[in-house]
């Protein structure tokens, strides 16, 4: 993460030789996720994210725009109005790292630093690279979720995986060459493990660790000690790919030189 934000401003440094299409940015605001823990929600906010832009503007209707993200999301069954999930009582929560790169669409012509239409609507969409890690506490430790393999899989699930960016928002010229952006932002990520959750419940006598086995069914903390998770039958939803979402304000600066981009 730390290369990529040298890499950003030395790409930044480089274009303000020439300076007229460029912006540079920072983004804040909350991540949210939707997946097994969480089937029904799509506007579920669950923690905070932030980051990095830089924007390239070919010209008021279209730009590219680059981004590094740092996101925590999580979820927990005991948190659910439905009984069923209620009982299964599974919960994780994982740090995000993402990078992406989106093509945007304005609505109207946007010129930011010549007064003139300050305001547009605008859609993207892209492809992104997301490291994650779920995690899960239980008996006031904090454990890695994949590390223990809660579902006896022979091969482990990676550690990051591709998503695709969609979204929509509104960019503002609040004054000069700065200007804002409030934008909705969902992520399908391919990947169901974003929160630990997808296959089968696995046989009890196949785990070694009981750490394992304590956080791969935790019925039992809700149900007298008695585990309701059969092996073989589905732990998970049955769909392929989690999403993550941002709801982010952003703030850039657009370095404009005298052949600026929009005469």
């Amino acid at each position: 993460m730390s290369r990529l934000i040298t890499l950003m401003l030395l790409v930044l440094i480089a274009a303000q030789a020439q300076a007229q299409k460029w912006e540079f940015g920072v983004q804040a605001g909350a991540a949210g996720y939707q997946g097994d823990l969480n089937q029904r929600n799509a506007l579920q906010v669950s923690g905070i994210m932030a980051g990095l832009l830089l924007r390239y503007n070919f010209n008021g209707y279209a730009s590219i725009k680059a981004s590094i993200s740092k996101a925590q999301i999580e979820g927990a069954d005991s948190t659910s109005k439905y009984q069923q999930q209620r009982d299964r009582n599974l919960s994780f929560f994982t740090p995000l790292n993402e990078v992406a790169i989106v093509g945007e669409l304005n609505f109207m012509e946007y010129l930011p630093g010549n007064g003139y239409n300050s305001f547009t609507p605008f859609i993207y969409a892209g492809v992104a690279s997301v490291h994650y890690n779920p995690q899960a506490s239980y008996n006031n430790q904090t454990y890695d979720l994949r590390s223990l393999n809660t579902e006896r899989t022979s091969v482990a699930y990676k550690s990051s995986a591709i998503a695709i960016p969609f979204g929509a928002g509104i960019k503002y010229n609040v004054w000069g060459k700065l200007g804002l952006t409030a934008d909705v932002g969902y992520r399908t990520a391919y990947t169901d493990r974003l929160d630990d959750v997808s296959g089968l419940y696995a046989s009890p006598n196949s785990f070694t660790d009981p750490i394992g086995y304590a956080l791969s069914d935790r019925s039992g903390e809700r149900n007298g000690g008695f585990n309701i998770g059969t092996p073989g039958t589905q732990r998970g939803d049955g769909r392929k790919h989690d999403t993550y979402m941002f709801f982010s304000l952003g703030i850039s600066y657009t370095f404009l030189g005298q052949k600026c981009y929009y005469k």
